[in-house]
């Protein structure tokens, strides 16, 4: 029964203070009831949070602390400016902690403010959102306050500890445009993207580089190993330049698979448009061949139809023939997760999504914020293994059965 006469109250209780709603601007508009309903509950948990102050035998009553008026504040929140009332102590002792000194924003309007900057919003974009729906001027020097507040978390992300073997680890990048000594570069974004023993996707590293080569290579996957990677499984690139060597130096027992689809793609680039098709198809026998015997049967076949014509495509095949066959020890059933980079490229997409609005960057630091809040934002989705991964662990668990157990 009294649960039934509390709903019974909150119903009339909401009635009555919307009696007076016309229109919108009645609701949420700059003097609306949602903004004075938010000015009532934070100065009534200021209220509690003083009288929680002066029953405390240290600071309050016992040692001669009361009241001492209040003070006023405008902070911006999710509903607009709000002026409150403040209470203040006679000792100014008193360290609210919904709203902190010298605090003007409340936690919710910070994080609405991340999650535009996440979403590829410029500065003038969010400036505008936040006018419209929350009837707040807010300045870029507080918008960049506020993104420029996620540097620290970005540079612990990027130094965690990892785990220490990993099934398989994808690499792939996307080029961006970054202002650097007042000159405009194209610097790539490299992601690695890891499957860990359970078959969670993780997202291991984020590095900016304007040029990439063994050198950087090996200082990627040296920040790895320093980070608590002692192996992996397989790694499955897209024929980056001196990365299978950098590997080899690292992680000497991992395999190395060239991604199918870059390898097609690099292929098309020596191709005509009419023959491009029956190029593809012919590719095609290549790599979703049974075995290896069957593999090397249809390169031969293909070199015999395209050689000639196609000379540059049949030796790419010839010249990167070693990392192209790893993928014929492991089961059709799992050849594709491996052998194409689509758990990358599918994240890379949703990253290019997000900094879209973002032309140019100002510096290396405001771009890797902005990818690493649109890593965040897309990584809220990794919450179930990879399709099919039962039977994809029970195979690495017996392929890599003495490097497995790394990960117990």
């Amino acid at each position: 029964m009294k649960n039934k006469e509390k709903i019974k109250f909150d119903q009339e209780f909401l009635t009555n203070i919307l009696t007076d709603v016309k229109t919108q601007d009645d609701l949420l508009g700059e003097n609306g009831v949602i903004t004075q309903l938010s000015k009532a509950l934070i100065e009534k948990m200021l209220e509690a949070e003083m009288d929680h102050h002066l029953n405390d035998s240290t600071v309050g009553r016992k040692v001669g602390n009361s009241r001492n008026g209040h003070g006023k504040k405008t902070v911006k929140s999710n509903v607009g400016s709000i002026e409150i009332a403040t209470p203040r102590d006679r000792h100014s002792t008193f360290e609210p902690q919904i709203i902190p000194k010298r605090t003007t924003r409340l936690e919710n309007f910070d994080n609405a403010i991340l999650s535009l900057y996440a979403k590829g919003m410029t500065v003038r974009d969010i400036q505008d959102t936040l006018k419209d729906l929350y009837h707040v001027d807010v300045s870029p020097s507080l918008i960049s306050d506020v993104t420029d507040a996620v540097n620290e978390e970005v540079e612990q992300w990027r130094s965690r500890p990892l785990d220490n073997f990993y099934t398989v680890v994808w690499l792939d990048g996307t080029v961006i445009k970054v202002r650097t000594n007042h000159q405009i570069l194209k610097k790539t974004v490299y992601l690695a993207l890891g499957v860990s023993c359970n078959g969670r996707k993780e997202l291991l590293g984020i590095w900016l580089a304007e040029n990439e080569g063994a050198k950087f290579w090996a200082q990627v996957l040296a920040e790895l190993n320093n980070r608590g990677v002692k192996d992996v499984g397989i790694f499955c690139i897209d024929g980056l330049t001196g990365f299978p060597q950098a590997i080899e130096g690292v992680f000497p027992k991992a395999d190395v698979q060239l991604c199918m689809v870059h390898m097609v793609r690099n292929s098309l680039k020596y191709v005509s448009y009419k023959d491009s098709k029956a190029v593809v198809r012919d590719l095609k026998e290549i790599y979703q061949a049974g075995t290896l015997e069957s593999a090397e049967a249809a390169l031969l076949s293909f070199g015999e139809k395209w050689k000639q014509k196609y000379p540059a495509v049949f030796e790419l095949w010839m010249r990167r023939w070693e990392n192209v066959i790893p993928i014929f020890s492991y089961p059709q059933e799992i050849r594709k997760v491996i052998y194409t980079t689509n758990a990358i490229e599918s994240l890379n997409s949703v990253v290019k999504k997000r900094i879209k609005g973002h032309r140019i960057f100002n510096s290396d630091e405001s771009a890797l914020k902005a990818i690493w809040l649109a890593v965040v934002h897309a990584s809220k989705k990794w919450t179930m293994p990879l399709r099919d991964w039962k039977t994809a662990m029970n195979y690495f668990y017996v392929k890599f059965m003495d490097r497995f157990s790394l990960a117990a």
